[in-house]
This record gives C-alpha cells, structure tokens and sequence, in this order.
C-alpha cells in the first residue's frame, strides 16, 4: 500500500514551484497563491521532510536549496509530470482533434531524409493543433532531455543513443561519393589512388570544423589518406557546394537519393562500413498514445523494425 501521510499533493506542488524558482514571491505568483499561504506550506514541508528545503541566500535576494531539496527536485518533478499526464492525458490519441507539440533532434540529413515525409502525412492525418519541431541534438543534455519528455524522438545513427532508451530500427545506410554533373574526372567508378587524390567537403557534426571523419579511419586501415579541403555542419549545404565546384564528397546514400538530378554518385573504392538509422525515445513513454502516433508515422515513412531497449554500450564496428 502507498503511503502518503502528511504528504498533500497541493504541497508537492509548491515544492517543485519553490525549488524551481529559489524565491518564495515568484513561486506564489507562478502558482497564483498568496505570499503567505506559500510561506506556510514552505513550514509544512519542513516537517514533512525534517529540512529546511530553502534557506535565505547571502544579501538576502532569494534563496538557496539545501542539499536535500537539490536531491529532490528531479523525481519530484517527473513525478509531477507522470500524473499531470495521468490527469489530463485522454483515454486515446486523436490527431485530428488533438492539441499538441512534438519535439523530435536529429540532424538535417535526418530532417531531409524523414522529415519531408513526416510533414507530409501529418498534413493528412492530423489537425492544425498538431505541430512538430525538429531540432539539433545536443549530446550532453539529449538523455535528460528524453527522459523529461522535452524531446519526443532522437532520430539518428544508433551509436549516439544514451543507454537505457527505447530504440526502434528505422533503416540501414551506407556512404557513397557524389560529385556535379559534367565534372572534369568523368564518371568512370573510382579506384583508390583517384579518390584519394580528389579535393573533398567533409560535414563534421561536432561543432569544432574537424577535417576528419570516420571515412579517414577507413582509409587510415588501408593505409591511405584523402584531402579534405572543405568542413561545413550541415548535410545540406554540400549538394550546393559540390554544385559550383570540383570537389567530391561521402555522403549518405539516401540523402543523395533526393539529388539524382543534380549530381552523379559512385560508390567508394573500399567497403564502407555501414550504420543503423534509428527512432529512441524514453521507456516511460512506451505507452503514451500520442507517442505511438508519431513512431509510427515515422516508421511509415522510413520502413522499420520492432522497437528494442537499449542495453549497454557496444562497438558497432
């Protein structure tokens, strides 16, 4: 049996208002209470928790969580949040009338690949309150982030997925050369030395403009090595680029499968090591109706397989 004495929910509340904002006048306001009546709830959870909670800050402008209050302030509110959506969560999930946002990080190679497609059937299947953001992951706050349900999806190669998250096999991908049309080498296959000797564009995802990527720790087993003269961010912008130059680049295959048009792709002188392009979510969401919706809109749009857990950290290759 569960046992709550002394423990009102309206208190809880207050709590995660009080830690949240370390200040006792913002918190009433947030809670649309009066400064008093916070001031003697912050008296009851004293006694309820056997801690001063927040203590008067030096100058006295706010207050300061004490070290037990910190400890707190995480599960308290995910527990929040788990029944606020048993509350007003409603019994199914019906895109057409529902209001909601969801929040899915990947990169633009993600976003062009999928995205496009996700839009698309969300335009037939869905009401004008359903909106989607795609957003650029951060690797440092992504688990968090999951676990919080401030983002829905991690969509992405199954190597950057935090331990411990719900993963859901989209597709498999592997890297192929790309050039311009009417480039001055021809479209004879490539051979080793040619490759090496071309002028490369290289995306680099962490942000520092490296020169290197995991095609150089392919050709450093062969003993070889390629130059990379260009290092942009985005997937995107190298289909231009390679457009108003002679440079090549690896790119993913389905990625260029959107620029047939414009730009010819031979595959690699060297067996490319592939990757797994997956959809991860936080286990508490497993069940969420909406979130199923919008794992399988996505798994209609890249083809997939049966969602798995995922387990400790392996090398994939």
């Amino acid at each position: 049996m569960i046992d709550l004495k002394g423990a009102d929910l309206s208190l809880l509340v207050s709590l995660d208002a009080l830690i949240e904002e370390a200040n006792v006048t913002k918190a009433a306001e947030r809670l649309n209470i009066s400064q008093p009546a916070l001031s003697a709830q912050l008296a009851r959870l004293r006694d309820l928790f056997d801690d001063p909670l927040l203590v008067s800050a030096k100058g006295g402008r706010g207050m300061v969580p004490t070290p037990r209050a910190l400890e707190l302030k995480l599960p308290l509110h995910l527990a929040l949040k788990d029944l606020e959506a048993v509350v007003k969560r409603p019994p199914a999930f019906d895109p057409l009338s529902a209001d909601r946002t969801f929040s899915i990080a990947g990169s633009d190679y993600m976003t062009a690949v999928l995205g496009v497609g996700l839009i698309a059937r969300a335009q037939k299947l869905a009401g004008p309150s359903v909106r989607i953001s795609f957003r650029t992951p951060n690797p440092d706050l992504i688990a968090v982030q999951l676990e919080r349900g401030q983002l829905d999806l991690l969509v992405g190669d199954e190597r950057g997925v935090p331990h411990g998250m719900t993963i859901q096999r989209l597709y498999g991908d592997h890297h192929v050369v790309a050039q311009r049309k009417g480039h001055p080498r021809g479209t004879k296959p490539l051979d080793l030395d040619t490759y090496c000797g071309l002028s490369h564009i290289l995306v680099s995802n962490s942000g520092l403009g490296s020169f290197r990527g995991h095609i150089d720790e392919q050709l450093e087993k062969l003993d070889r090595r390629r130059n990379v003269v260009y290092s942009v961010q985005q997937f995107i912008l190298v289909p231009m680029l390679l457009q108003t130059t002679n440079c090549v680049a690896a790119l993913p295959s389905r990625l260029l499968e959107l620029f047939t048009g414009e730009l010819d792709t031979f595959a690699l002188p060297f067996v490319p090591w592939g990757f797994t392009v997956t959809a991860a979510w936080h286990p508490r969401f497993d069940a969420d109706p909406a979130h199923i919706w919008l794992r399988d809109q996505i798994s209609a749009v890249a083809g997939a397989s049966p969602p798995r857990r995922k387990g400790p950290r392996r090398n994939h290759r």
